[in-house]
């Protein structure tokens, strides 16, 4: 819990020294969140199992000055206030989670730090899996994969060419097979992170606070846009070929 904690305390101060060096701390500044449609978060891919499609997960979209940051979470809803009610806001949940993490986007977004705070859309997942494969190739060789998060393009490019197993949190998926690949549950973590090489974890991890299994022992690829200021912030690896 203490490792959580830490993680969690370091990231906001990271993030409350940027705001502080640009003069925006003080400032009475407006991010709203709302939840996006299917169609606006990933258009129409051919693929219809992705879990925000599935209703699942929802998209909160944080928009800053034209900047946009996005979270992806279980427990969306809207927010509105200030930075520092941002900074000032406990983490008890997803939702608290997540209002932080899509600031955190929108704002390093606003400052140039980052790129790609926006979800790609229709065959870009495709196209993205396949440069996963590429990436992962080119930077660890031919690894034994742990894949964090079911995301089914990437499962399926992945598992195709690589050694790999699963976790998800969703019921809906666990004890299914998904491309020759049987999804496990988050109880089967410490087996699978123990016999993997290389982790690949959706960005969503740190909406959800299970960030911290994934960022200490073994090489971890975050994917996505969720994760796209804690990366930037904690000096994590991230992976996101599609963005906007």
């Amino acid at each position: 819990m203490k490792v959580k904690e830490d993680f969690y305390s370091d990231l906001v101060e990271r993030f409350k020294a940027i705001v502080e060096a640009h003069h925006l701390l003080e400032e009475e500044i407006v991010i709203t969140g709302r939840t996006l449609s299917v169609e606006e978060a990933i258009g129409n891919p051919e693929r219809r199992d992705y879990p925000i499609i599935k209703g699942k997960e929802k998209l909160m979209q944080a928009e800053f000055k034209g900047a946009k940051g996005q979270a992806f979470t279980d427990m969306a809803g809207d927010f509105r206030g200030s930075l520092q009610e941002v900074l000032n806001n406990p983490l008890e949940s997803n939702f608290d989670r997540a209002v932080l993490i899509a600031a955190m986007n929108a704002i390093c977004r606003y400052l140039g730090l980052i790129e790609k705070t926006i979800h790609c859309h229709d065959q870009q997942p495709e196209q993205c899996a396949e440069e996963l494969v590429t990436f992962i190739r080119r930077e660890y060789g031919s690894p034994k994969i742990a894949l964090i998060g079911y995301q089914p393009a990437m499962l399926d490019k992945l598992a195709a060419v690589f050694p790999l197993r699963a976790v998800d949190l969703d019921p809906g998926n666990i004890g299914k097979t998904k491309s020759g690949v049987r999804i496990e549950g988050y109880e089967s973590t410490a087996e699978v992170l123990e016999w993997a090489d290389v982790i690949v974890a959706t960005g969503s991890t740190v909406v959800n606070s299970t960030i911290t299994d994934y960022c200490r022992e073994k090489p971890a690829v975050f994917f996505g846009t969720t994760g796209a200021a804690t990366c930037h912030l904690m000096g994590l690896q991230r992976f996101c070929a599609r963005g906007a």
